[in-house]
């Protein structure tokens, strides 16, 4: 069966790709601005590569042709990016998901499945967050997911599109980049306290996320591409940590400890999160096999070798 993931090359794409490269015909659609192409070296004799933006639809149409289902997980994935540039943010995340859309409507896909976010839900302080809550995005990023899985609503109900909208929560693992200045929580943490720097915490510290390790978000996608379930789910571990808890299981793990250093907020981050993933488990069958400890340490393991 062949199958397409937009994004591929980077963090969560280039974890997806791995596991469906193992049993399916797999395209790849990056433009590398974000993903790197050594996510994929150890199978790209067994998947088909095209460097190309999600902006090209005659591109994307080619791509598609033949394909049972689409994994769309490219986009400008941060939310201070989206702050800094909103126009690209949306360009990326709203104009490319409607052109994927389209690809796969008049390619006949049967299924799309979009990677949206946590980010849809704000800083409501209902937790945990559950799919039929109002959506209050705080960010330039969290509304191109919410405008993404309106379109996927639409043309699933216009066109009969099947479609799937996954929101991730806070995901981390191997292959996440430590680099960028726009880099997640916990590769920061981890390289830093690796090199024994201290961490650095926008805030106090007490705020919590529920966080998702990666190969948790790969089968739930996979599940997701599966079957004829359609909608919105979240995708998390069902459980929360403070940043300063998690900057000390990091230490413990690591065995050094450092005294975080702490920085005023940053505009657009939630105070709070946590999912209710009972839909997700009802609806497709996940449910993580990685818990906060097992996933940290297979991360930390990972960053160790680089």
């Amino acid at each position: 069966m062949k199958v397409v993931v937009t994004g591929g090359a980077g963090f969560i794409g280039s974890n997806l790709t791995d596991e469906l490269a193992k049993d399916h015909e797999v395209t790849v659609i990056d433009n590398l601005s974000t993903g790197r192409i050594e996510n994929l070296d150890h199978i790209r004799d067994r998947i088909e590569f095209i460097n190309g933006s999600i902006l090209d639809l005659d591109l994307l149409r080619r791509a598609f042709a033949g394909a049972d289902t689409v994994f769309h997980q490219a986009a400008i994935p941060s939310v201070q990016r989206s702050v800094d540039n909103p126009i690209a943010s949306n360009q990326a995340n709203v104009d490319g998901t409607l052109n994927v859309l389209v690809a796969a409507k008049d390619s006949r896909v049967r299924k799309v499945v979009f990677a949206s976010s946590s980010s849809v839900y704000g800083d409501t302080p209902t937790l945990p967050k559950k799919e039929d809550m109002k959506p209050n995005p705080k960010s330039p990023y969290a509304i191109t997911k919410m405008a993404g899985e309106y379109y996927c609503r639409v043309f699933s109900d216009v066109f009969g599109l099947k479609t799937v909208c996954l929101r991730y929560f806070n995901v981390f693992g191997p292959r996440q980049d430590p680099k960028s200045e726009y880099a997640a929580v916990i590769p920061r943490f981890v390289t830093r306290i690796l090199q024994g720097k201290p961490p650095v915490i926008y805030g106090d510290g007490q705020q919590t996320r529920d966080f998702t390790f990666v190969k948790d978000v790969v089968k739930a996608n996979i599940l997701a591409g599966k079957g004829d379930a359609e909608g919105v789910f979240n995708i998390a571990c069902g459980r929360r940590i403070s940043l300063n808890e998690l900057a000390g299981l990091i230490m413990e793990i690591v065995g050094r400890k450092v005294e975080p250093e702490y920085e005023k907020p940053r505009a657009g981050d939630i105070r709070d999160s946590l999912a209710d993933i009972s839909a997700a488990g009802e609806a497709l069958g996940y449910h993580p096999d990685y818990d906060m400890n097992s996933g940290l340490k297979e991360t930390i393991k990972w960053f160790q070798k680089i």
